[in-house]
């Protein structure tokens, strides 16, 4: 039987604290800033049973998670398209602009996230979103939730040398950003990114927004929460501010 989301951890409770002083925290966007995933679901799913994929069938979820989430599309496009890649990456580039159309009526963000917005505020942290996604998806989503003026950079899996699950684009933000990777953490919702963060050399609270949590926990996240209202986040938040002294933080 799976432990609930903010339960699982491979550290103790205050496995964020060793990090303090904090100087920044970095966040993957789709899953992470918002629930998107569904929507990249139900385009994948409406446009490949337009072209008759899986013979007419219907996509599942099981596998969007197993073939979509997370990954780079020059990845989905060898993964549907093994003899066409051409072909393949017009078909993602189709799906962007149909996924774009429908985020802008139906964007949410993950519960708690202008909570810990606000944390991340008043201590004078640096921040940076580091996405897979195409620019003009990463910043119309951050645009759409009001936080084009909250990070300072954003970083795209594209525009690196290797996108995720390679760690060049967290490596990247901290090269950007002139911060440590022994005084930031992560946020991030799929297995590719946990997998980055991890091998970028940062904790990673993962967010169990959509994929099932024994996968994400096979990525070593730190820990797992269900969203940001999580007790288990506020409980490790709180020891970092205790051991930086007065909740305040050094950047």
């Amino acid at each position: 039987m799976t432990a609930p989301a903010g339960e699982n951890s491979t550290e103790s409770s205050s496995s964020l604290a060793r990090l303090a002083p904090l100087q920044a925290v970095l966040f993957d966007v789709d899953g992470t800033l918002c629930d998107s995933d569904p929507l990249h679901y139900y385009a994948f799913r409406e446009m490949l049973l337009e072209i008759g994929y899986n013979g007419g069938v219907p996509v599942d979820e099981d596998w969007f998670v197993k073939t979509i989430a997370g990954k780079h599309n020059d990845n989905i496009a060898a993964a549907l398209f093994p003899d066409d890649l051409e072909r393949g990456l017009k078909f993602c580039d189709e799906k962007e602009a149909m996924f774009r159309r429908l985020v802008k009526e139906q964007l949410k963000p993950i519960d708690g996230l202008y909570k810990v917005k606000k944390w991340i505020e008043d201590r004078g942290l640096k921040r940076a979103a580091v996405t897979n996604a195409p620019r003009l998806n990463g910043e119309l989503i951050i645009e759409i939730l009001g936080l084009k003026d909250f990070f300072d950079v954003v970083i795209i899996g594209s525009e690196c040398e290797r996108a995720k699950p390679f760690p060049d684009p967290y490596l990247k933000a901290l090269e950007l950003l002139k911060v440590s990777k022994d005084h930031t953490f992560i946020f991030e919702d799929s297995v590719s990114g946990i997998k980055a963060g991890v091998a970028a050399g940062m904790p990673v609270v993962g967010l169990a927004t959509r994929n099932p949590p024994h996968l994400l926990m096979e990525a070593k996240p730190a820990f797992l929460i269900k969203d940001y209202e999580d007790p288990k986040l506020w409980a490790d938040l709180e020891e970092i501010d205790k051991k930086s002294g007065a909740g305040t933080t050094t950047v």
